[in-house]
């Protein structure tokens, strides 16, 4: 699997699963012969830290693989985890500004070091990895293109924190090439005059490990993950907004597009989703808005 993937897994279970049930000090065949045990974690795990349905699903999954094996092996004759309820998925709803709420944040964000990153999150609908892939030499001032193909992302392996960079994004339709807007490009211009003016006073101590980047600090080190996702909140915090996740940027970027008349068909292509069928369960609100525009539409036929 995915390095992501495998650090998401084993801190779950290293971090919650294994804690859980060495606590209990249930043994395979404790837990042969109640399920419910099985059960009891995850309520314990819905209600106490207070996790969503479909984190619980994500362990349900590691709990299953696990006892399944232990199954295969002959330790254990069936799998409890098969005659348990598994909780039902939530439905996803996201958190999104509005219009003049990202006016009021690119505001905020003016001269600031995540001025760039929330331009590309917000207007470019890109994900937190692909907006700190993005280098110099995706930027085409000549043809005014962007090109989204290259990811920077943390992942917990072990207890240490592993730097991820790919030339891929999350799928192939992730991998994609849009239109350089004048005031995207304005900006962009700008920060070129800002870092080459960075590293003429910084001399030998500026970092030039990094210089394919856009996002980077005054020094010349590549922008962290978790440095982009904490000084988000702290500038909503310190202006007043709304509180979303950096990440929500991109649902307010798919917003904007829908209230503006695009089609699902074209807002999949915009982020790069790998099937319409993902764009349309994430943003069911859209079509419930026109259901009540529907509805308004026959209520004028009603007598009156």
């Amino acid at each position: 699997v995915d390095i992501t993937t495998y650090g998401g897994y084993a801190n779950g279970i290293k971090k919650r699963i294994a804690p859980y049930f060495a606590e209990k000090g249930y043994t395979l065949k404790d837990m042969e012969n109640n399920p419910k045990y099985i059960q009891d974690y995850y309520q314990y795990e819905l209600t106490v830290n207070k996790v969503t349905t479909n984190t619980v699903i994500h362990r349900h999954a590691n709990i299953r693989k696990c006892l399944q094996y232990a199954f295969q092996i002959g330790l254990i004759n069936s799998n409890p985890a098969d005659r348990i309820e598994r909780p039902q998925k939530n439905v996803y709803v996201p958190e999104y500004y509005n219009g003049q709420e990202l006016e009021q944040l690119f505001k905020a964000t003016k001269n600031d070091p995540l001025e760039i990153a929330v331009l590309l999150a917000a207007f470019y609908g890109m994900r937190r990895s692909e907006v700190l892939g993005i280098k110099w030499n995706v930027i085409d001032f000549e043809q005014k293109t962007i090109t989204i193909n290259h990811v920077v992302t943390d992942a917990n392996i072990d207890g240490h924190v592993v730097r991820v960079v790919k030339d891929k994004t999350k799928t192939k339709s992730s991998t994609r090439a849009l239109p350089l807007v004048p005031p995207f490009e304005a900006a962009l211009l700008k920060l070129k005059e800002q870092q080459a003016e960075d590293m003429r006073l910084c001399g030998k101590d500026y970092c030039r490990d990094d210089l394919e980047y856009i996002n980077r600090d005054k020094m010349g080190n590549r922008m962290k993950p978790d440095y982009l996702s904490q000084h988000f909140k702290l500038i909503i915090k310190k202006n007043g907004l709304k509180d979303i996740r950096f990440h929500d940027l991109r649902h307010s970027c798919a917003s904007l597009l829908y209230a503006n008349g695009v089609d699902l068909k074209a807002i999949q292509e915009w982020l790069g989703h790998s099937t319409i069928t993902t764009t349309a369960n994430t943003y069911t609100h859209f079509d419930f808005s026109k259901k009540v525009a529907s509805a308004n539409a026959i209520l004028n036929s009603f007598p009156a």
